[in-house]
């Protein structure tokens, strides 16, 4: 078998024992492919990995920047305490209205909320409602403005608070430190940031998996 069937073949295991099918999941599959929603949300394992992450983590407020149809939404929201919030930012409303649906199916309505728009134009609108610090915020947006999310995510965070950035290897261009690929250089500069900045200790996994060689970066805000 090719590598990548290896990939494919480990993933379809790991789903069918860890993550059982679970129908508002398979709905919103459904819907977003229907839609005609691009393929690039996160895989049944990865959502399942965030949840657990917002669960150990204790989370009661998670911001998501980048929404896509709601996949992953689902995942962190269910995590959540019932008087818990999660804030999904996404730019493009058609998405946004799969999202809604898919979330509202969920039965999660009352606890998450779709902001539509540019996530930079979002993000100081989010500040000004000066909400509590989002103990997990999970980045997975265009990449370009990687480094600024996760500047924003600094902003709206506490000590002790996680942050997720999706896509960190770009398929092993992100070593290539003379790209101008918008994606490479925003990727590039999120990582230097995480490694750099005094109030952030990270590192970064590289994954295999159905969506191909990848990988992401975890950061704890510190004090």
């Amino acid at each position: 078998m090719t590598g990548s069937q290896v990939w494919d073949d480990v993933d379809d295991y790991f789903i069918s024992q860890l993550t059982p099918d679970d129908e508002a999941l398979q709905a919103a599959l459904r819907e977003n492919d229907a839609a005609g929603l691009p393929p690039i949300g996160v895989t049944a394992t990865q959502g399942k990995f965030l949840h657990l992450l917002a669960q150990v983590q204790g989370a009661r407020h998670v911001l998501e920047i980048g929404t896509l149809g709601g996949y992953s939404t689902i995942w962190l929201a269910r995590a959540l305490p019932e008087d818990g919030r999660l804030v999904s930012l996404e730019y493009n409303p058609k998405h946004a209205e799969v999202a809604v649906r898919n979330i509202a199916r969920a039965g999660l309505d009352k606890i998450v909320e779709v902001r539509v728009g540019p996530a930079l134009e979002s993000l100081p609108k989010l500040a000004d409602d000066n909400p509590p610090p989002f103990d997990l915020v999970f980045i997975d947006a265009d990449k370009a403005n990687n480094a600024h999310y996760v500047e924003w995510a600094l902003r709206l965070t506490s000590a002790g608070s996680l942050i997720v950035l999706d896509n960190v290897v770009r398929g092993g261009r992100v070593v290539d430190a003379d790209s101008t690929e918008p994606d490479v250089v925003g990727t590039r500069a999120a990582i230097e940031l995480i490694a750099t900045h005094p109030r952030l200790d990270g590192t970064a996994l590289q994954t295999v998996g159905s969506k191909g060689y990848d990988g992401f970066a975890l950061a704890r805000v510190l004090a």
